[in-house]
């Protein structure tokens, strides 16, 4: 292939890369690179490549441009090549890769060889549904996974779950004057177990259904009143956002997650804890879709 050839060619995938054809401007590059594959700005196109391939969701192919990418980027300079490499990586689950691209991104990762399975904090993750767009707080393991910690209202989302997250925050939550990320999700890595149940509870204290929700999470399950969940439009939820716990006293709903036995038990449990003023009914499985 000429140099004139190829520069038409990146001219036309730079073009199709504005229109947001992706599949195409990856295709115009890739055609170049099995030419170029080293010249100057052949790290930018590798990159490029890789990257259209991760707005498709073509796992594979980003894995296979990311290495490449990877491979021409500076090493420990925060270089967005590493960070995507390492996306993809951990979704081929490739973990000696992914802990390779996030060593060569700068991150500091726990000692060990496998799975990365770290305390990486607290963060938001706006959960892909295809629908209504549900906001949840996740547990990072690494820097592209989290467990999620709320029992998520969509159908078919549960608590427990292990989702892979974008590296790019799209809102942020403040609680308590610390901010928080709000990652989107680009898939569910690893499903969880634990129903989503429902139940209606009656409380005389705000601090009783408190009360509810630390003793199922301090069992490893969920529960999350239906008086903390708050409804923002597309614009609020990408913006920052203020984020107050909001629980009430009196009859709700509560969605848990946990076995139906032990939902049993520890509601009871619960109840029985004071003398009066703590009373449950209703307790039914959700349908998931």
């Amino acid at each position: 292939m000429r140099k004139s050839e190829a520069e038409r060619l990146i001219d036309e995938a730079y073009e199709a890369w504005e229109a947001e054809e992706w599949l195409t401007a990856a295709g115009l590059l890739e055609q170049v690179l099995a030419h170029y594959p080293d010249e100057e700005r052949s790290a930018v196109w590798w990159y490029d490549a890789a990257l259209a391939h991760k707005f498709l969701r073509n796992w594979a192919k980003a894995y296979e441009l990311g290495r490449e990418a990877a491979a021409r980027a500076p090493h420990g300079e925060g270089e967005p090549a590493y960070w995507n490499l390492g996306i993809a990586a951990t979704i081929q689950r490739d973990w000696a890769t992914a802990r390779e691209a996030w060593t060569g991104f700068g991150i500091t990762l726990p000692a060990g060889e496998g799975e990365i399975d770290g305390r990486f904090g607290p963060a938001c993750v706006r959960l892909d549904t295809g629908g209504d767009r549900e906001v949840v707080w996740i547990d990072r393991l690494c820097p592209t996974r989290g467990r999620v910690m709320n029992v998520p209202v969509t159908a078919g989302r549960r608590f427990g779950e292990i989702v892979v997250h974008d590296g790019e925050p799209k809102g942020r939550r403040v609680v308590d004057g610390r901010e928080y990320p709000v990652f989107d999700e680009l898939l569910l890595f690893e499903a969880s177990e634990l129903p989503t149940l429902s139940v209606t509870v009656d409380a005389s204290e705000a601090a009783d259904v408190d009360a509810l929700v630390d003793l199922f999470l301090r069992e490893g399950y969920g529960a999350e009143p239906a008086s903390s969940f708050e409804v923002l439009c597309g614009c609020c939820s990408e913006g920052t956002h203020e984020q107050e716990r909001k629980v009430h006293a009196g009859a709700q709903q509560v969605s848990l997650a946990a076995p139906e036995e032990e939902a049993c038990r520890l509601l009871d449990q619960w109840a029985g804890q004071v003398a009066a003023g703590r009373r449950w009914s209703g307790l039914e499985p959700v349908a998931q879709g």
